[in-house]
């Protein structure tokens, strides 16, 4: 069975689940952040997946990516997998637009979060469900 790290689990909100990956909304109201999981207990790294679990991986965050772009009308989406606080395998997928409140920096520990309340939170469901593919499942 899949265990999602205490820290994620924490600060996100599940959205549902690709064939590998679980999909997170990072509980932070100032950028449209979304976490891609692979659902593989002890997983650090890419490399630490399989190649045809890597090719699905990069196949889920793309496409994912590109979505993201298009529903929230984003200037530039940041993609990173970098692991230093939650070594668990996940790529951050980052929504971001020029008048941010942090733009151009990073968005990591600039700014306490702001958390959604639930009608926010439904809203980006139903827009995410306007535009997911059929190989995608929401909880």
């Amino acid at each position: 069975m899949f265990i999602l790290d205490e820290y994620l689990n924490k600060d996100c909100i599940a959205i549902g689940n690709f064939p590998l990956c679980q999909l997170l909304l990072k509980d932070d109201k100032k950028y449209p952040w979304f976490i891609l999981v692979p659902r593989r207990n002890d997983t650090m790294e890419i490399f630490d997946l399989l190649p045809d679990e890597q090719h699905q991986l990069w196949a889920e965050v793309t496409a994912f990516s590109e979505l993201v772009k298009d529903v929230f009308k984003a200037d530039k989406i940041n993609i990173g997998a970098l692991g230093n606080i939650v070594s668990q395998l996940h790529i951050h997928v980052i929504a971001r637009y020029k008048d941010d409140v942090t733009w151009p920096q990073p968005v990591w520990d600039k700014l306490p979060a702001k958390p959604y309340d639930e009608s926010e939170i439904d809203a980006i469901k139903k827009q995410l469900q306007e535009i997911m593919p059929v190989t995608f499942s929401f909880k």
